[in-house]
């Protein structure tokens, strides 16, 4: 690891002019609140107004890591609708926790001349002694940190929340704050994090790409639809790229008629004893298959499917896979299966007609079929938005529910396979009444 401070004192010279605190654009607080702006809109700053300026707060900066996808985004700005996007925000204080072997982080911070501070809280102050900047980024994600016996990664993601917090409150003040992916590794912390934001009363939006990046076909599930269950076939390991999936199987099922009203139980297989329990479930094997189907990048042979799409050719072809069933209070079914495709797909049941209805939530991702993750693209906006209107674009309660799925998932496995009993989960909550995905 480079020594940090070192790093920080020799790019001081060249962004000390930045560090001048300033009264923030929206002083003082108000009550968190959800966005109803459409989907494709961009309010954008009006004339005579300054960019809101956020402090940057990343665990370390490598090829393709979260930190360099929105550090680029929030700098240099980005594509979106066929044209060139200046950021909305200012990146006035940067802090950045880990300069690795891999590092990218030192190149990024000359390139852009961000003003990078040796300690989080002095990105928040600029330098000073009270809070001044106007929103908050929090990118813990990736870098070299602990793993628990239960093979979770404890990135620093609720503590550095706590800590700023602990600013706002010494400050007298509070800004938007914006978390990447889950909230945290304890129920309790995810839940404490949440109980912060009211008590502070700054909008908190928190998550993934999934819910906001394109969908092929692009289809928007109705408002109050009586849906049934929901399921989402996907990739990746576990305390990783099952909250991706948990995402975006809940962005479509929070739409169902009734709303949210949390969860019940988790349950988590491994291998054979996934497609065991698919057997008894008829329901869930038809979505299942039907989410499969919508993969691009299926096993093949020389180009070409190996065998029809069934189930048992499922069983043969992805041996390893892991799989949630999750049981809703008002008994609703979620399942997500993290398999050796590639991509992430959807497929929902409606209880009235028994029709399916599926999506690929797309994820070009750079190394196989994309130069760039463009997918970042419509996050980025979403988060610049919520900072610029103090507004989040869907409900907290989202995240702090498919944290929990995910918690409850790395429980059952580390519990042997069990269900794990989720009573503590009965998060109730309406999401918004229009999508977020981008359309264009």
């Amino acid at each position: 690891m480079l020594d940090r401070r070192r790093f920080h004192q020799a790019t001081a010279a060249v962004a000390g002019a930045w560090f001048l605190p300033t009264a923030g654009l929206l002083a003082g607080a108000s009550a968190p609140s959800v966005s109803t702006s459409a989907p494709g809109s961009r309010t954008g700053i009006g004339p005579g107004q300054r960019r809101p300026k956020i402090a940057f707060l990343g665990t370390t900066i490598f090829q393709h890591s979260h930190a360099q996808h929105f550090l680029d985004r929030f700098t240099a700005g980005y594509l979106m609708g066929g044209q060139w996007l200046e950021p909305l925000v200012e990146v006035a204080g940067v802090y950045i926790d880990q300069f690795g072997d891999r590092d990218l982080g030192r190149q990024r911070l000359e390139k852009y001349q961000s003003p990078v501070f040796p300690t989080l809280e002095e990105a928040l102050t600029l330098g000073g002694e009270k809070l001044a900047v106007d929103g908050v980024v929090i990118i813990a994600e990736h870098g070299d940190y602990p793993r628990n016996e239960k093979g979770q990664t404890e990135y620093p993601r609720y503590d550095w929340f706590q800590r700023t917090a602990r600013v706002f409150r010494d400050s007298g003040r509070s800004v938007p704050v914006f978390n990447d992916k889950h909230l945290a590794t304890t129920w309790q912390q995810c839940d404490e994090m949440v109980r912060t934001a009211r008590e502070l009363e700054f909008p908190f939006y928190a998550g993934s790409s999934l819910p906001v990046t394109w969908r092929l076909p692009s289809i928007d599930l109705p408002f109050d639809t009586p849906l049934k269950e929901s399921v989402c076939v996907a990739y990746g390991g576990v305390d990783s790229y099952d909250f991706h999936a948990l995402e975006t199987a809940q962005c479509m099922s929070e739409r169902r008629r009734g709303g949210e009203v949390g969860i019940r139980s988790v349950w988590a297989l491994q291998g054979p004893k996934v497609f065991e329990q698919l057997e008894q479930r008829p329901d869930t094997q038809r979505l299942f298959l039907a989410a499969l189907g919508r993969s691009h990048t299926l096993p093949v042979d020389r180009g070409y499917p190996s065998a029809r799409l069934s189930f048992d050719w499922a069983r043969e072809v992805l041996p390893q896979t892991t799989a949630y069933f999750i049981e809703h209070l008002d008994g609703f079914q979620t399942s997500i299966f993290l398999t050796g495709i590639q991509d992430f797909n959807y497929a929902g049941l409606r209880a009235d007609n028994d029709q399916i209805i599926g999506c690929q939530m797309m994820l070009p991702m750079p190394g196989s079929s994309a130069t760039t993750a463009d997918f970042f693209n419509p996050l980025s906006r979403h988060v610049e938005q919520m900072i610029v209107d103090r507004k989040t674009p869907y409900p907290i309660e989202r995240t702090l529910l498919t944290s929990g799925m995910v918690i409850g998932g790395v429980e059952s496995l580390h519990q042997g396979q069990t269900p794990y009993a989720t009573p503590q989960m009965a998060v109730a909550y309406q999401g918004p009444t229009e999508s977020m995905y981008w359309r264009e």
